[in-house]
């Protein structure tokens, strides 16, 4: 009789435990956030060469701008894409862009950097595949960006000082 009123009693502490439940209520929300780090202009000029019948020198390339971006897709959607186009072209100027492979504190699924690039007007794809990621933030995190100058056609040369670029990033499906 003590052993039945125990197993009962067991039973029911036990059935009260395997219905107890509590309701969670989740929300993640779509996001695309992208920016460049560090803020700021840079600065490529060429050098005239100092013996005739030499080419122009080539800007040093720069490596100091990094690409950041956090990425939430919806369900069973698109991956994401980084494309990236400049508001002008120079004649005779090759503006060209490589993203380096994602590095640092980031996570999930980071792009995939194309080749390197010639910019245009025309928005090209510079890193695709992103998915749920975030890379980081600020310099050292992310996609390390080399942007370099070099003469496309000479004859289509002509003198420039001080002439802004204006490099358009977008972040897209």
């Amino acid at each position: 009789m003590i052993l039945t009123r125990t197993l009962l009693l067991t039973s029911f502490i036990l059935s009260g435990l395997l219905y107890s439940q509590a309701n969670i209520t989740l929300t993640l929300p779509v996001v695309t956030l992208m920016d460049i780090e560090p803020a700021g202009n840079i600065t490529l000029n060429f050098t005239a060469p100092t013996e005739a019948g030499n080419a122009l020198g080539n800007p040093t390339p720069n490596t100091s701008k990094w690409i950041n971006y956090t990425s939430a897709i919806a369900s069973g959607g698109l991956s994401r894409r980084i494309t990236a186009a400049v508001n002008q072209v120079i004649p005779g100027v090759n503006i060209r862009l490589q993203a380096a492979a994602a590095s640092g504190s980031g996570g999930g699924t980071l792009g995939t950097p194309a080749a390197q690039v010639t910019l245009t007007t025309t928005p090209v794809t510079i890193i695709s595949g992103i998915g749920g990621a975030y890379t980081g933030n600020g310099s050292n995190n992310g996609h390390r960006l080399t942007i370099s100058l070099v003469p496309g056609t000479y004859a289509n040369l002509s003198a420039q000082a001080n002439t802004a670029i204006t490099i358009v990033y977008t972040i897209t499906e």
